[in-house]
């Protein structure tokens, strides 16, 4: 009898009790909260990357010109690029672009819109992150060009 009284009064193995349940669902919220982290920072890069593609085609720059004319492939190339140097891949279906537009009502104006499917490096975990949310981004920036 005294044998099992000093063991359910030993409390040697609480704490380590007590972490092992509490360790997963702390580890979920920090990597839920690193993995939101990344995703904001994608759409921000998204806006990036369409509000420079629009002002590229607007304003003629050379990586969207071919001979000082808008040349859509060198347009999406550009695009397609300056989101690899940030780490996002997009494919050509990903983005759109158009040099002669409407946007908020007012004609004349460069658009592109960029499209990016998130993935997050823990699908199983994060099950509301698994499928990968759609992130998009639209900018439009005036013709300036000829």
């Amino acid at each position: 009898m005294s044998r099992s009284r000093s063991f359910l009064r030993d409390r040697s193995g609480a704490h380590a009790v007590e972490f092992a349940l509490l360790s997963v669902p702390l580890l979920m919220v920090l990597m839920g909260t690193f993995e939101f982290g990344r995703m904001y920072w994608a759409q921000h890069v998204l806006n990036e990357i369409a509000a420079a593609g629009a002002r590229c085609v607007g304003v003629l720059q050379s990586g969207c010109t071919q001979n000082g004319v808008y040349n859509a492939a060198s347009a999406i190339s550009y695009v397609s690029s300056r989101a690899a140097t940030d780490g996002i891949v997009l494919s050509n279906a990903n983005i759109t672009i158009s040099n002669n537009t409407t946007c908020s009502g007012l004609s004349g104006f460069a658009s592109v819109q960029v499209s990016y499917t998130f993935t997050t490096v823990l699908p199983t975990f994060l099950t509301s992150l698994a499928n990968g949310p759609n992130l998009s981004a639209r900018a439009c920036f005036p013709n300036q060009g000829g």
